[in-house]
């Protein structure tokens, strides 16, 4: 049976809503008219002649706001009424092209902002809502999931936290280790990933790409983006590599042991296209240094796939890297803040999730099974078939 069918012998339960906050509202527009058009459609295709309250409107978006005193201090506003909704907060904690006054003074909003604001806006809607669901594409401290020393378990905590705020369900993609779920194993903790996204834009961009063990060979850049390189070469019947990361465990800088090297495990890439995949571009040194690797290696073209694309360092040197052809496209997604200098860069290729986003938040919204919407099999196999 498919998503749409389940979704046609189903009611929501309850009339669904979305809470955007201000570093997440192009995002949540473009899932907002996604969502629209697909009501419409399933009320058209069902000939429907009682239709359930607030099943179809124009906007599913509610107003709401995070103000801020002259302090810096700040509350949540919510607008209207969201008594017995089905309420999707979304939120984008990597924004920092937004702004706040303290005592005069310019502060630029951090992770830690963002996630206080997500906090009030679930304190303003907490006993109205009938149920609260965030959407978090990039995970609150995701990378501090585990504890090797004596450290915080920052994402742990934050998990539970919004989980005792009365929070029902979680969803990001492409959590950096979505084993941090563990900390809250009885409430909903959905995770899911791109990966028919960034086939689909490597497609359109690339007219002449072909999908076989003699044109293409996936890789992974470390041993932590292994599953999804797996996962990735399984499902196309190509091969992959990987590499490892040589660290000089002797020193500490910013917090971790610089790496040395990255070596090479697998076959020749000579001739061949190459995308290397994994969950975000944090300042891109690994990123760039494998592409370089790869690229001396004798292969034809590298493509570069990432969930989020950070650039905490610049855009310079990629530049750079792309002048002397070491790599050739940057494929992300829509799911994090992107600045304008890098969304004209030639480089750059977008992987568009709003549609996917408005289908899980739909199927979360009839309460129906999710693996229909989270396994993306069967839509790369029909785009590979469509391609021979």
């Amino acid at each position: 049976m498919s998503n749409s069918e389940f979704l046609e012998k189903s009611l929501p339960v309850a009339p669904i809503k979305i809470a955007a906050l201000a570093g997440c509202r192009d995002l949540a527009e473009e899932v907002d008219k996604k969502l629209v058009k697909y009501r419409k459609d399933l009320i058209s295709r069902k000939n429907m002649a009682v239709i359930p309250q607030g099943y179809c409107e124009k906007t599913f978006l509610i107003d709401c706001e995070c103000i801020r005193f002259g302090t810096g201090e700040g509350k949540g506003y919510i607008r209207e009424s969201v008594r017995g909704v089905d309420l999707f907060i979304m939120v984008d904690i990597t924004n920092y092209s937004l702004t706040y006054t303290v005592c005069g003074r310019e502060n630029h909003m951090s992770p830690d902002n963002h996630y206080q604001d997500l906090k009030r806006i679930i304190s303003a809607a907490t006993g109205k809502a009938h149920r609260i669901n965030v959407v978090m594409p990039f995970l609150y401290e995701g990378r501090q999931h585990r504890r090797s020393k004596r450290e915080s378990l920052d994402c742990a905590l934050a998990l539970k936290e919004l989980i005792d705020m009365g929070v029902s369900n979680i969803i990001t993609f492409d959590a950096h280790d979505p084993r941090v779920q563990n900390s809250i194993p009885l409430s909903g903790f959905d995770n899911f990933f791109p990966t028919y996204q960034f086939l689909k834009a490597l497609v359109k961009c690339v007219p002449d790409f072909k999908v076989d063990n003699d044109h293409l060979m996936i890789i992974s850049p470390d041993e932590g983006a292994m599953s999804r390189a797996v996962y990735f070469s399984n499902i196309l019947g190509v091969d992959m590599g990987m590499f490892y990361k040589r660290r000089d465990y002797s020193t500490i800088v910013n917090g971790k042991n610089p790496i040395v090297a990255h070596e090479f495990l697998g076959d020749s890439v000579d001739g061949k296209d190459v995308v290397i995949i994994d969950d975000m571009i944090s300042s891109g040194e690994s990123m760039l240094d494998v592409s370089r690797q790869i690229k001396e290696r004798g292969a034809r073209r590298v493509f570069i796939c990432t969930t989020y694309s950070l650039f905490t360092d610049g855009l310079s040197k990629f530049d750079e890297y792309y002048e002397k052809k070491y790599f050739d496209k940057v494929i992300t997604t829509n799911l994090n803040y992107r600045t304008p200098e890098l969304l004209a860069r030639p480089y750059y290729v977008e992987a568009n999730m709003s549609k996917y986003l408005a289908s899980i938040m739909d199927t979360i919204n009839h309460d129906v099974s999710v693996e229909k919407v989270r396994s993306s099999n069967e839509k790369i196999i029909g785009l590979l078939k469509k391609m021979h």
